[in-house]
């Protein structure tokens, strides 16, 4: 898969950028951003907690939670990009890597409609 699937290459040099202006690259270890990122996906686990099915697919334009919705992706987006770039990994490699593998774990023929996990799938 040749093709850019996500650039992310602004936000690095936004988010390295607002580290250097504080002197924070000291705090941004792979372990400390990872239990960063857990806590931005727990905050936007919360605001789904609750909700029906149906509320869930409207959260992003409710008046109650949409700008929070908002806020918490781009928290979690904004961590992932810092650990990914602190670690060298390049985004798009490895999500363009891992749609291939998913793909190959789940092929449409056996997969399509169902929401079985890879290992407990008809084999094709």
């Amino acid at each position: 898969m040749n093709q850019t699937l996500i650039n992310v290459d602004g936000a690095i040099q936004a988010l390295r950028q607002f580290a250097d202006d504080r002197d924070w690259q000291q705090f941004h270890s792979p372990k400390n951003l990872v239990m960063a990122l857990s806590g931005e996906v727990g905050e936007l686990t919360e605001i789904f907690q609750w909700m029906t099915e149906a509320d869930s697919h409207g959260a992003a334009a409710a008046p109650k939670t949409a700008r929070a919705v908002s806020d918490e992706l781009a928290d979690v987006a904004l961590y992932l990009i810092r650990l990914a770039d602190v670690l060298g990994v390049d985004l798009n490699t490895a999500i363009a890597s891992k749609l291939i593998a998913n793909a190959a774990k789940y092929p449409v023929d056996t997969a399509r409609g169902v929401s079985t996990k890879y290992d407990q799938l008809p084999k094709p």
